[in-house]
């Protein structure tokens, strides 16, 4: 098990706790917790030894797409191609996210 820890700029946003995923093969469970401040902290545990480089990129491409809110995000993965990583992720944001559009 591999541990990968990034923090990131972030907007200030209202967010809800969020969950999304499966840790099994092939797949990631993602949890999201609001946080005060401007700042994403993003945790990983990844089963896939030295993919700090894949994970990065990921991050990179999601973030030139959607505007990181300021929380805490706990990814447990086990062995998911970047695709499902991508997807797991900003279903999780959306669904964080919820209680901003209804508000």
């Amino acid at each position: 098990m591999e541990t990968l820890h990034f923090t990131r700029p972030a907007r200030a946003a209202e967010i809800q706790p969020a969950l999304v995923g499966y840790v099994g093969s092939g797949d990631l469970e993602v949890m999201i917790e609001p946080l005060q401040g401007s700042q994403t902290e993003i945790h990983i545990q990844t089963s896939s030894p030295g993919s700090e480089i894949r994970w990065r990129q990921v991050i990179e491409q999601i973030e030139a797409r959607i505007s990181l809110p300021a929380m805490r995000m706990d990814i447990h993965d086990f062995a998911a191609t970047p695709g499902v990583i991508r997807l797991r992720i900003e279903q999780a944001i959306e669904l964080a996210s919820a209680v901003e559009a209804s508000a």
